[in-house]
């Protein structure tokens, strides 16, 4: 390895993987919320095609997937540099209306940019031009997420409107223990994005690309690319999961969760990677089962329907992972 690597720099770029996976979840949180505040739109806003509450909500969720794209940048260059890249997230910020979302998202850009020039300068005197290289591109990014959140910092909040009515009685179905079995599925999809990500971009490893058989020559490709390919494309499907059940939980008047449950586990090998996902998606499954059969049971049509077709791709994920572990 050419460049040597100090724990103390692994502990930086870990910072910055941290930071990029509390803000995407924040971004994505803060985007399902967003339907959840049309619903308290002023009447004059009946009649327009677009309000602010949609022009937010469209950069956040963009924000939300470029932040973990960002996470997995830098979980790359940990592992090639021989690190271990974490799977822990700072604690996001959501908050209610759309200036709290503007000023949780100036604050946590402006963190970033600090500790970014931080790891810029260390990776400067370290003599790793590839992560400077990687983290000025982020720092660029970054710095225009500031922009604009800064844009609806000052922006007055449209009133809540008149005093809520007294709860309808379809309504009381949604009990906190309902809420409660909804952030399951919130916690399990966090955790699923984190674990694939961090999978997909630990089988960078050199160790995990090389090619041992003519074929894998030929083809210029082997086992361990190929399952790094498909986590890739599995982790925007889980990204989807996440923002449907969250909006739904929002849309109602739940609030999600955005704690991992169970903490994502990444593995050493491919074969690690396959079993230990085989394994989320079996729980995720059975899990979401259960939470149809709740539905159903307390009358959620719309709830049921989203996760029967949510348990349909999660099936597609499950049967792709057990291909390989026959």
């Amino acid at each position: 390895m050419t460049v040597q690597a100090t724990s103390d720099y692994f502990e930086l770029l870990n910072r910055a993987v941290s930071r990029e996976i509390q803000v995407s979840i924040q971004y994505m949180l803060q985007h399902a919320k967003i339907e959840k505040l049309i619903r308290k739109v002023i009447p004059e806003n009946i009649l327009l095609d677009k309000t602010t509450y949609e022009a937010m909500g469209k950069f956040l969720r963009e924000f939300a997937i470029q932040e973990m794209k960002h996470s997995a940048a830098v979980m790359e260059r940990i592992y090639y540099l021989g690190g271990s890249a974490t799977t822990k997230s700072d604690r996001p910020n959501i908050g209610n209306s759309l200036s709290e979302f503007a000023k949780y998202g100036v604050k946590a850009e402006e963190e970033a940019l600090v500790l970014y020039r931080e790891i810029i300068k260390a990776a400067g005197d370290l003599g790793d031009w590839e992560t400077r290289e990687v983290f000025e591109k982020i720092y660029s990014e970054e710095e225009k997420h500031l922009f604009k959140f800064q844009e609806y910092v000052n922006m007055e909040d449209e009133p809540e409107g008149p005093e809520v009515v007294p709860l309808s009685e379809w309504r009381k179905i949604f009990t906190d223990d309902y809420f409660a079995l909804l952030n399951k599925a919130v916690a399990a999809e966090i955790s699923a994005i984190i674990q694939y990500t961090n999978q997909h971009e630990k089988a960078a490893l050199l160790a995990l690309r090389e090619k041992n058989t003519a074929l894998e020559v030929i083809k210029e490709s082997n086992k361990n690319q190929v399952v790094s390919d498909l986590l890739k494309t599995i982790f925007l499907v889980e990204m989807e999961h996440l923002e449907k059940i969250s909006e739904r939980i929002y849309l109602l008047e739940g609030e999600a969760t955005y704690i991992p449950d169970p903490l994502p586990q990444v593995g050493d090998t491919t074969d690690d990677f396959l079993k230990l996902d085989h394994e989320a998606e079996n729980d995720a499954i059975v899990l979401y089962r259960k939470i149809i059969e709740e539905a159903l049971r307390i009358g959620d049509t719309k709830t049921r329907h989203m996760f029967e077709e949510i348990v349909i791709q999660e099936e597609d994920h499950y049967w792709t992972f057990d291909d390989f572990l026959r």
